[in-house]
């Protein structure tokens, strides 16, 4: 996650986030922000991504990254101004006054997305943060979680195998007690 992408002509754009079938822990696509955020994430397949040396590679023109499914949706809202009618005032010299929106993230029906960030739940709670996944890259199977343990001053990165993770739900739950993770070696770059 973090890692730039690029289309067969030109910039892609930032993953952002992981789209994993929990059924058979595969990675099913990628969640890519466009450079410049000039429109909305995408969802990319993972048929269409090479991971290469110089990073991935999405096999599709800018054009094509362009119209693949959007990864979030955004939605008007209305009362969430308070009840108190604001919205109706308009903004400065008679510009229309902001329209309250809700963005929810995409995920394909029957599958977990997996971003930077999130809470990692031992047994006897919470222990980090997610700061990405590794990906066998034969299969597509997610082999670990990498985990940010700990604090600034005494901080290591943990690789938890994904069969130590119990669900994926409002962050990452494992089958481990906290003194478990911390005893885990730390992550190499493999």
């Amino acid at each position: 996650m973090g890692a730039e992408a690029r289309c067969s002509d030109g910039p892609g754009g930032k993953v952002s986030r992981v789209i994993v079938d929990p059924a058979s822990d595969t990675v099913t696509h990628l969640v890519i922000e466009p450079r410049l955020r000039l429109s909305t994430a995408r969802l990319v397949p993972l048929g269409l991504v090479d991971v290469t040396a110089d990073g991935i590679r999405l096999r599709c023109t800018v054009e094509e990254f362009g119209a693949l499914e959007a990864a979030e949706e955004t939605e008007l809202v209305d009362g969430l101004d308070g009840g108190f009618g604001l919205a109706g005032l308009g903004g400065p010299m008679g510009a229309p006054a902001p329209v309250p929106v809700m963005v929810q993230d995409v995920v394909p029906r029957g599958e977990e997305g997996i971003e930077r960030g999130e809470p990692v739940h031992a047994l006897d709670g919470e222990i980090g943060r997610v700061e990405g996944v590794r990906v066998d890259p034969g299969d597509h199977r997610v082999t670990h979680v990498l985990l940010a343990e700990g604090h600034l001053w005494g901080r290591k990165d943990v690789a938890i195998p994904a069969s130590a993770v119990t669900k994926v739900e409002n962050g990452i739950w494992l089958n481990l007690t906290k003194k478990q993770v911390e005893n885990l070696p730390p992550a190499g770059n493999g």
